[in-house]
């Protein structure tokens, strides 16, 4: 079990394995009874251990800084529900802890995620920078291998729409000239035939008015 899996969950005591994560929420193992569950983001609030920072006199510290102390140290751990015990025990593992905006309440729950991480040997240590940079570089490379995969595609569709509609154009244009001079003969053909009926009335017209 990695520690960049552990998370904690506002609302529920513990440190949670992270298993898998939904739109509206993650599904998490605990680390004490190793029961597996469904918590909604609606509820609860998660906060990955490796990105939790503490206080200290001078810059803040990763929590890691803090865990890896107490490994180191050879005081007991005191009893995480006793204020003044669990203060003493941190004025001496890690002194430079600001003890004005560090709360009681927060050495309490250090104690506590320390023993539930040494009970599931867990290695305390944050993410490699390399480990990191790979990932995101294969997330990087295969998106760039899809997007080469879709160009020649998009490519070959282009130029092959572009010359299905040159050719119905092609077809379309001398059948439109065609059917134009179909069209303006027959107009001729009948402005005809209308001038050839009325050219004999008039002059049948004429001719009776002259007899009179």
């Amino acid at each position: 079990m990695e520690y960049s899996k552990i998370i904690s969950v506002t609302g529920l005591g513990g440190l949670f394995e992270l298993v898998g994560s939904k739109n509206d929420g993650a599904i998490v193992r605990s680390l004490e009874d190793k029961t597996t569950k469904f918590v909604s983001s609606r509820v609860h609030s998660f906060s990955h251990l490796e990105s939790i920072e503490v206080f200290t006199i001078r810059d803040n510290v990763n929590l890691v800084d803090v865990l890896n102390a107490m490994t180191a140290s050879s005081e007991a751990l005191p009893n995480a529900n006793d204020a003044a015990a669990v203060k003493a025990y941190f004025q001496k593992v890690y002194p430079d802890m600001d003890f004005e905006r560090v709360y009681a309440s927060d050495m309490k729950k250090i104690v506590k995620w320390f023993t539930v991480l040494k009970n599931n040997d867990i290695e305390i240590k944050l993410r490699e920078a390399d480990e990191e940079t790979e990932e995101t570089a294969e997330e990087v490379e295969t998106e760039t291998e899809q997007a080469e995969a879709a160009a020649p595609k998009v490519k070959a569709e282009k130029p092959k729409e572009a010359a299905e509609a040159v050719a119905v154009a092609e077809e379309e244009a001398p059948a439109a000239k065609k059917k134009a001079k179909a069209s303006a003969k027959k107009e001729e053909e009948a402005t005809t035939e209308v001038a050839a009926d009325e050219a004999p009335k008039k002059k049948t017209a004429k001719k009776k008015k002259t007899e009179e």
